[in-house]
């Protein structure tokens, strides 16, 4: 009967003499068991397979990526943007493109600027990338200059705290107060205690002023007034420390670095011309420090700062008042003996220049004698009124 069948040949079947047929054997009574075994056979050797397997995929793929670089495909998708820092190598670069998930891997980043020769234009900056880019695709989006956020602003020489705190704002639409409110804790801003040491003896006055390096600067999306001063803070200890000023002042000048700083402030204000900055620097040292008459700055300059610094109009020389040129509640007085209390600008390069290196001189006087801003500088008074003449002859004062 069809019932009878087992087509899984698991009843035995005997031959004449009772022995079993090769092959086949005896089903036990019951509900299959043999056959849920061998169930359970099979799914454990599948699953050792899989294991077996994957960990090789795995140790492959690990493998693979000792040879073949990590990196996505394509130009991307969706929209991030990316800020490079001054001074980013091209590994600060991929890090940074890894962390907003640009690029797949440093590797593959570094090896696509390496392949382009136009990857040393690459500047600092923000800019407006995709997600998940192969790495030439970022290169040459990065060197495209449609990709980079343009958001500079120049800061000039010599300009005060108070006038870069309004062109700040112009800029960004910070208010001016979140500025000066910021300006508050200079060493908060980076600038290291050890620059408002003086050797004078004076008092010491803690002021951000000098320390915001005049520079074109990059200002990033959603910057703060304190992270915009950190960042010309952080410029102006870059740039004076690739000078070594603060080493080179108190080696060559025998001042602190700070009241080097405060002479180069003054020779940014009263150098008409570049070419006159250390010698203006050296007649700053030589009043405050030397053997003049009073031992006093007397430049009418710190009185405009101090103007400045309460909220008046800054004036010429010939505009000035006696009350004003010797205001005893002013701390920046002409006649104050020795050096003013902190700097009146934030002076460049060639201001910090002229301050580290200037040239041998007893000059007192100076005046400017030419529609250029050079000036001629005496040691003597009487040669200071014959410099006057030239200057009046060439309608110059």
């Amino acid at each position: 009967m069809i019932d009878d069948l087992d087509l899984g040949f698991d009843e035995p079947e005997r031959g004449e003499k009772g022995r079993h047929r090769r092959g086949f054997r005896k089903r036990k009574s019951g509900s299959g068991g043999g056959r849920g075994k061998t169930f359970l056979a099979l799914l454990m050797a599948l699953v050792l397979l899989g294991a077996i397997g994957g960990g090789a995929f795995y140790g492959f793929d690990r493998i693979q990526n000792y040879f073949v670089t990590p990196d996505y495909d394509g130009s991307g998708a969706g929209e991030i943007t990316v800020e490079i820092k001054n001074g980013a190598l091209l590994a600060d670069m991929a890090d940074a493109l890894v962390a907003a998930d640009v690029v797949k891997s440093q590797k593959a980043f570094i090896e696509a600027a390496e392949a382009e020769s136009r990857s040393k234009n690459i500047q600092p900056g923000t800019y407006k990338l995709r997600k998940q880019m192969s790495g030439e695709n970022a290169v040459a989006a990065m060197l495209d200059l449609k990709n980079k956020i343009v958001n500079g602003l120049t800061i000039p020489e010599g300009r005060t705290s108070f006038n870069i705190y309004k062109l700040l704002s112009e800029k960004t639409k910070i208010p001016v107060k979140d500025f000066q409110a910021a300006a508050k804790d200079p060493e908060a801003l980076g600038v290291p205690d050890w620059w408002f040491k003086r050797d004078d003896g004076k008092k010491i006055v803690k002021s951000v002023e000098g320390f915001l390096f005049p520079d074109t600067y990059e200002i990033p999306p959603k910057s703060t007034a304190e992270s915009i001063l950190k960042l010309m803070v952080n410029r102006f200890l870059s740039v004076t420390g690739e000078m070594k000023f603060a080493d080179q002042v108190q080696e060559k000048r025998k001042v602190s670095p700070y009241e080097a700083l405060i002479v180069a402030s003054l020779a940014q204000a009263e150098a008409g011309n570049k070419d006159d900055l250390g010698k203006v620097a050296r007649v700053a040292y030589n009043r405050a420090y030397g053997e003049f008459n009073c031992n006093c700055l007397e430049m009418d300059v710190t009185v405009n700062y101090y103007l400045e610094s309460i909220g008046k109009p800054t004036k010429s020389s010939k505009q000035m008042t006696a009350a004003e040129l010797d205001d005893p509640k002013n701390p920046y007085n002409r006649k104050l003996r020795g050096m003013i209390p902190t700097p009146i600008n934030n002076p460049g390069k060639e201001a910090l220049e002229g301050a580290m290196n200037t040239p041998p001189g007893k000059w007192l006087y100076f005046v400017a004698i030419d529609k250029e801003g050079h000036s001629e500088f005496a040691e003597t008074y009487e040669q200071h009124q014959r410099n006057e003449a030239k200057a009046r002859e060439a309608g110059i004062i």
